[in-house]
């Protein structure tokens, strides 16, 4: 039989609450919890499964080539490859957009040309009716670092 001769051996036996927090357990749980949710989120968003009916309409955004007018620098204007004065374009634009407002239109400008003039251009096809007008600006080259 063991018995305590000491004073104050009970006190050794004795252990101090850890004052640390265990993360392991935690990372165990909010990794099974991803692992739930991760399952689980995409059969909650499926809806409400329809079988579409078939049909031979074309698409409503069938516009897949836009129409290109161009600005030389010397002013000269283009629809596409060939060249068409002021006066003409608004007719040759509804003709190649066939009478359709909001067909997609992009204008190029030289860049030695008057931003005058650009605005000039875009403001006719903009008041022909035209609502889907937008310029075209070329890419920088990704190697070199802007100024």
């Amino acid at each position: 039989m063991g018995v305590s001769l000491g004073g104050g051996g009970g006190r050794r036996g004795r252990r101090r609450p850890m004052s640390d927090i265990n993360v392991t357990p935690l990372v165990d749980v909010m990794l099974v919890l991803l692992i739930i949710f991760m399952v689980t989120a995409p059969m909650m968003t499926s809806g409400v499964n329809v079988d579409l009916p078939k049909t031979d309409a074309a698409p409503v955004n069938a516009d897949t080539k836009p129409i290109t007018v161009s600005i030389r620098s010397d002013g000269a204007l283009y629809l596409g490859d060939n060249p068409v004065s002021a006066d003409q374009l608004l007719d040759q634009l509804r003709a190649a957009a066939q009478n359709d407002p909001s067909h997609r239109i992009f204008v190029r400008g030289d860049s030695h040309i008057d931003y005058g003039r650009v605005m000039e251009v875009m403001g006719r096809i903009t008041s022909g009716g035209f609502t889907h007008v937008a310029l075209l600006a070329q890419q920088p080259p990704s190697g070199g670092g802007a100024p």
